[in-house]
């Protein structure tokens, strides 16, 4: 059943995870901000779901494979993120690239822990 519950939600992250891009698509700079998006909001929503069900078990451990594992783990995307900024160093686009890696992780982090904090604080 647990196989069945990650399979689900990571098609419904899946899912979300390409209409953030479809949204994102008419973009006319350089910069990812598709992929820096969902790994933002997959962030927050980790750190939600993280006190939710793990910390306050006002979810139940079952849901725990649905949304954290399936449905946040094909929403976010880390080999996009890899590949993207791959992509900038090679094409000579240094200064994007570090920004572009520096933003991330900081922003993600920052999520996680803001997620974890007003839902923690709000319960």
């Amino acid at each position: 059943m647990l196989w069945l519950a990650v399979a689900l939600g990571g098609a419904l992250g899946a899912v979300g995870r390409y209409g953030v891009s479809v949204a994102f698509a008419p973009q006319h700079i350089k910069f990812p901000i598709a992929t820096l998006t969902v790994n933002v909001l997959g962030s927050l929503l980790m750190g939600v779901f993280y006190i939710l069900i793990v910390e306050k078990a006002l979810i139940t451990q079952e849901w725990r494979h649905f949304i954290m594992i399936g449905g946040l783990g094909a929403f976010t995307t880390f080999s996009s993120f890899s590949i993207e900024t791959l992509h900038l160093f090679q094409a000579g686009q240094v200064s994007t690239a570090v920004s572009y890696l520096i933003i991330s992780l900081l922003l993600c982090v920052l999520a996680v822990y803001l997620g974890i904090t007003i839902t923690d604080n709000l319960l």
